[in-house]
């Protein structure tokens, strides 16, 4: 009977597993669609779970911001960036500077990185 339960739980947390994105923190990317159609910005956050990304100076949005006596802050207008679908965004190639695919290797060393279609240019830092 316990593994009856082990195999349902082992399912459940498979249907739990985020996607890998082509996405990462830190990359320069360019905005495909929208109001900011051809901009380029480096992304500050990525949410693999709702498929969004934060891009640094794109998409500005004012917030209004309530006063928090506990962290000393008065209330205001702050500017933030909202989020933006993975589908709307294309990483840049470092060596060529243009918008590319990307696609993921794996090195001898057993490592797996991401690199860029047309150049072959591995984007992850090694380390």
């Amino acid at each position: 009977m316990p593994n009856a339960v082990k195999a349902k739980l082992n399912r459940l947390r498979a249907a739990e597993r985020t996607p890998k994105l082509k996405i990462r923190k830190g990359d320069r990317v360019l905005v495909l669609t929208g109001e900011n159609r051809g901009d380029v910005g480096r992304v500050i956050q990525v949410d693999p779970t709702k498929m969004v990304a934060r891009v640094e100076g794109i998409r500005m949005v004012k917030k209004h911001q309530k006063a928090d006596r506990q962290r000393n802050r008065q209330a205001r207008i702050v500017d933030m960036e909202a989020p933006i679908h993975i589908s709307n965004l294309k990483v840049i190639d470092p060596t060529t500077g243009k918008a590319d695919r990307v696609g993921r290797k794996i090195l001898e060393d057993g490592s797996i990185v991401r690199y860029a279609k047309t150049s072959g240019a591995v984007l992850d830092k090694q380390g």
